[in-house]
This record gives C-alpha cells, structure tokens and sequence, in this order.
C-alpha cells in the first residue's frame, strides 16, 4: 500500500491509502486526471451495452472492488458510492462482468460494505440502495451467482436490512431477494420457512410505514402470495395474537387486524387490477382470501354507515374492503388458474364450491336498502340516518357495489352459479340492486351487469322474473327502461322488484 495523492473535487487529499496500480489502471482506462472523474467517467461508459462490454476486457471490475476495500474511512463515503455505481452499471447484463465480479468475491466485497456504513435508523442510504441494486443485477444472471447473493446475506443480514424503516432502501431489497428466488424453488422455501418468514414481515411493516408499493415489491408479493401457497402464512405473521387467560387457560385473540395486514391486501388488490389479464392466481390464495373475507365480516362494525372509499383507516374494515375487491377480480376472468393445480376446477369454481355464493347474498341481504329506494320510501318507515335492528349499514362506501360485483362475475356464462343464485332466493335481491345508491358508486351498473349475467341463457331465471306479482310499488325511475319497479313489503319493510307489466 502506498500513499497518493489524489485529486478530489479539486481538493487534495493526501491521507487516502490505496494501492498505487488501483488508481493508475482506473486514471488510464478512463483517461482522467482525478480519481473522481475517472469514476464519473466509467459509470457513464457503462450505462451502455457496447461500455460495458468494452470495459468487460479491462479488468475494470476487480479494479473497482480492490478500491472499495480501500475505501474504509467515513471521509470517503462519495468515492465508496461512486465506485458502487460503477460495479452495479457493469454487471447489469454483461456475463462477463458478472463471472469477474464472482471470481473476484465481490458479493462478500459489497455485503461488508453496505454492512460497515451502519444501519442505524439514519443510515447512509444511497450508499446501501446502490449496493442492493448491484447485487440485483448480478443475481439476474442466475443459478451460482443467485446462491451466492443468498448465502452471505439470508436470514441475518437481510432481516437487519429489512428493519431499516427507509423507501430507498427497502425497494432495492424486494429486488435482491426477488431476483435471487426466480426460478430456484429452493431458495424460495428458504423465505417462507421460519427463517425466512421474519424477513419478509419486516419487509411489508417497512413498506406500510413509507408507503411503498413499487415494481419489485409487487412482483415478489405476486410470487408468493397470489401465485404461490404463502398469503395465509404471511398475512396473520404479521400480527401476533395477544394470549389472554381465563380460569388458567390460555387462549389467543384472533378476531383482531393490524394496519399492515390491510396494506398488505390493498397491494395484492392492486397487483390484480393492474394484471388481471395476465396474472396466475393459485387455489391456494383464492380459498385464504375468502377466509379472510369471512373472519373481517364478523369483527368489522356495520353499525356504522361509512361516508368514504377505501381505505377507510380502520384495519378490519379495510381488511373487509379489500377482501372483496381482490374476489372481485379473481372472478373476472375465468383463465386465471395455475396449470399447477391438480383440481381441474378454474379458481372461480373453488370459491363457488367453497360457499362465496351463499356467504355473499347473506351479507347482502342484511343491508339496508340502497339510498334511492329509502328516499321513495315512507319516512314512517324508515328515518333517514337511523338503522332498525334487522337492518345493517354499509361499512365503506362501496361495500354493497363490491359484493354485487362479485356476484355477477360469478354468474357470467356459469349455468351452475345462475341456478344457486336462484335457488337461493337471490334474483329479487339482486334486481334491488339496479339502482342508483349514494352510497355505493356505479351500483346500478354493476346490477344491471349482474342481472344480465343471471338471465343470459337461462329461462329458469327468466321464467322468475316473469311471474313476480305486484303487492304495491314504490316509484324508481331508473328502473323503467328495465320495465321493472320496486315493491316495499308493509310487513317485513323489505323491498323487492317486480315486472312493472
């Protein structure tokens, strides 16, 4: 080792240690008076196929990563990122930088270094974000060189990384951790065992806290969640259960939900939105959802009429929204099931068999009845803003459009969901629902859609709507050009529609 002198943002910095042939291969190869230029200087180079492959002839890698060991004291930490930058630019699709960068250790090089900055809750992020990123990029070119990324950060050092509650940092995470599980199963149940699984709980409460939802993120949580077997495993990890005893024996709350969860469910509900036309959805996670469906239906609070969209701000009602949302879309297409499956049922199928249909005319059949025909209703009836007790309040505005949503997906060209949706006593529900509802959005919409599913090809059902007797109306204008009107039974205050004929 050698002193040298090195110009730095026209400084001289005379107290820089590094070996003599590090700075003169790296001044010449980029034909640079200053270190720091020559640094510059290559990171631009290597932005480019044609530089990186130039540069690839070089040994500008090996080069680099004997000055980041160099580069240990504080004072340095731009010449550090800078150096970062270059390596991460080099080995974005270049094999042969990638094979020197494995030969030369570099993933151990770069894991001390993000290491050795600190991660504190005030760390030096860009110097971690890039070295994250470099680490991404090497781990694309797969099988040795994924393992070698996993192996000298998983689970430690990912799970102390992970606990950084920084946006910067946590994105370029989701893409190490991403890109070394693609396509190697193994590593992949590494992350959802035991082990694994805490990383990825620190993952989801860094990125509820930031609010972040960006590209490797969601790539991962469609991997494990929405494609593989893992939502149930993650989704109650992330909240753990307080114990309570009673007369000496323990039992555990799980009637509750945390913010996080919430968070959780509105990414994979935007995930499917974003994607639904190309997204796999497995057995697995359509059942776990409906699950969740069902346990927020029973602690979120309908006492309450909801003056807001999604997301409310109340974990079990957000739960309960975003559950339907993601049914929602599940049930949208009918080419969603993995090839994997054993079942040869498609993933609309599970649910129906599962009980979606009955669960969902039961929620609806406790609602209130949509704002339009409350207003043409009596106010002796019913008083606006009050509920009677056989009657619950829409918990989000949009619950009711939800579940209406569902439905209809459901019976689209499915003879078998028309028939229980009848059998069941839903038509009539179903028809109340082609109204206007301040109350829920586009619910006329959706019922007409619904409706028109439920006829289409079926004369069972066409037959049903056709033999409805008149016992007294209410006036909906919105329902003329269907030739149907609503009628408000004097006994029970339900409504239903009839053919207006």
């Amino acid at each position: 080792m050698d002193d040298k002198v090195v110009t730095v943002d026209d400084q001289i910095v005379a107290e820089l240690t590094i070996p003599e042939n590090v700075a003169k291969e790296l001044l010449l190869v980029s034909n640079s008076s200053s270190l720091e230029t020559a640094l510059e200087k290559l990171i631009e180079l290597a932005k480019e196929e044609g530089g990186r492959l130039d540069l690839s002839s070089k040994n500008v890698v090996t080069t680099v990563l004997h000055l980041c060991q160099s580069l240990s004291s504080i004072s340095y930490r731009y010449l550090l990122l800078l150096s970062l930058k270059v390596l991460r630019n080099l080995c974005a699709g270049e094999i042969i930088n990638q094979n020197e960068f494995l030969q030369q250790r570099g993933v151990e090089i770069v894991v001390d270094v993000i290491m050795s900055v600190g991660l504190t809750p005030d760390p030096d992020c860009m110097i971690i974000r890039v070295g994250l990123q470099l680490l991404g990029n090497y781990s694309v070119g797969g099988g040795e060189r994924q393992c070698d990324v996993w192996y000298q950060l998983f689970p430690h050092k990912f799970l102390k990384i992970a606990r950084v509650r920084n946006q910067e940092i946590c994105d370029p995470l989701c893409m190490v951790i991403y890109t070394c599980c693609d396509g190697t199963d193994g590593l992949l149940t590494d992350l959802c065992s035991e082990k694994g699984l805490p990383i990825l709980i620190e993952i989801l409460r860094t990125a509820s806290a930031v609010g972040l939802k960006e590209v490797w993120l969601k790539l991962l949580l469609s991997k494990l969640c929405i494609e593989g077997s893992y939502i149930s495993s993650i989704f109650f990890k992330l909240h753990s259960y307080p114990s309570v005893e009673n007369n000496g024996v323990v039992t555990h709350v799980v009637d509750q939900f945390v913010i996080e969860q919430s968070y959780l469910l509105s990414t994979l509900s935007e995930i499917l939105n974003e994607r639904v036309e190309h997204i796999v959805v497995s057995h697995d996670f359509a059942r776990s959802i409906f699950g969740i469906l069902k346990s927020a239906s029973g602690v979120a609070d309908f006492s309450i009429r909801g003056k807001s969209d999604l997301p409310v701000g109340s974990a079990p009602i957000d739960v309960l929204g975003y559950s339907l949302t993601i049914l929602r879309d599940i049930c949208a297409s009918d080419h969603m099931t993995s090839s994997k499956e054993e079942s040869s049922k498609d993933v609309v199928d599970v649910l129906v068999s599962s009980g979606l249909i009955e669960f969902l005319l039961n929620l609806l059949r406790d609602l209130e009845p949509p704002t339009t025909i409350r207003k043409a209703m009596k106010q002796d009836q019913i008083k606006e803003g009050t509920i009677s007790s056989s009657f619950r309040c829409c918990p989000y505005q949009g619950f009711r459009r939800d579940i209406v949503a569902i439905l209809g997906n459901c019976a689209y060209r499915r003879r078998h969901v028309q028939d229980e949706i009848r059998d069941k006593n839903g038509i009539l529900l179903l028809l109340q629902q082609c109204v206007i509802d301040e109350d829920n959005p586009f619910l006329r919409e959706w019922g007409i859609w619904c409706v028109r599913n439920l006829l289409e090809g079926n004369a069972e059902n066409q037959g049903a709507i056709t033999d409805l007797e008149l016992q007294g109306t209410v006036d909906v204008p919105e329902l003329v050009r269907l030739g149907l009107r609503v009628e408000v039974d004097p006994v029970t205050r339900h409504t239903k529609l009839v053919n207006s004929s």
